[in-house]
Parts: C-alpha cells; structure tokens; sequence
C-alpha cells in the first residue's frame, strides 16, 4: 500500500484544500491522515478514472487511526466513492482518509478534500 502526500494549498483565511493524485488500485493507495476535529465544513470531492469496479473509501477515526471506519455523507449514505462526485462529511472524527479499495490497472483517481476552520470565511 502507497501513502499518497498532498499537495495542499491555502485558499483563503481558513479554508485549505489537500489534493491526492493519481490515486492508484496498485496496492490499495490511501491518502495521508488528515487531523479533523478542528474544521468546522468538510468536502471531498473524487475523480478521474476509475476503472473496473473502482472504488475510494472515506474513512474516520476517533482513536487515533488505530481502527477505520467509512464515514457518511449528509444524507447519511457511506461514502464508498464509485463514480466522480462531491460531497460534505457528516461526521467529526479525530482522523480523516481516502482509501482505494477496489479498482484495475487503469485506476487513476484524485482526491481533494476542502477543510474550513471555525470562524474562516463561509463557515
């Protein structure tokens, strides 16, 4: 398993995005922990190809990435991203990941979550 590094930029006061490509199926890549409690608004957003029977997990921790779990969306439907979408996270968790789970050798995939910090502008 590859652990993808962001490419992070801040955006604007408090509002910092991470940005994980290619994402492959080539060992199951996954992303960098991210810490999560302290953003107030949480986006993912997951594209690019993702080949035969693709898939990135968004997962959660609350015990300091020692146990995963995938998170939900607001409409409560698990994010086991399978086709190009974005979404807000739900849940507050210490810890927050993408995680490739499935997919073939023509699965390439980015990753960008956007975080807001309490009190940053649009929050």
């Amino acid at each position: 398993m590859a652990t993808i590094q962001p490419a992070v930029v801040n955006i604007v006061g408090g509002v910092t995005r991470y940005t994980y490509a290619p994402m492959t199926s080539t060992g199951s890549d996954v992303s960098t922990v991210l810490d999560g409690p302290d953003f107030r608004h949480k986006e993912v957003q997951v594209f690019g190809t993702f080949g035969a029977g693709g898939n990135v997990a968004i997962e959660g921790s609350l015990d300091g990435g020692t146990t995963w779990a995938v998170i939900n969306d607001v409409s409560s439907t698990a994010l086991n991203v399978t086709t190009a979408k974005i979404e807000k996270l739900q849940e507050t968790c210490a810890a927050i990941r993408a995680r490739v789970t499935a997919g073939d050798g023509t699965t390439s995939l980015t990753v960008v979550f956007i975080f807001v910090s309490g009190g940053a502008y649009g929050s």
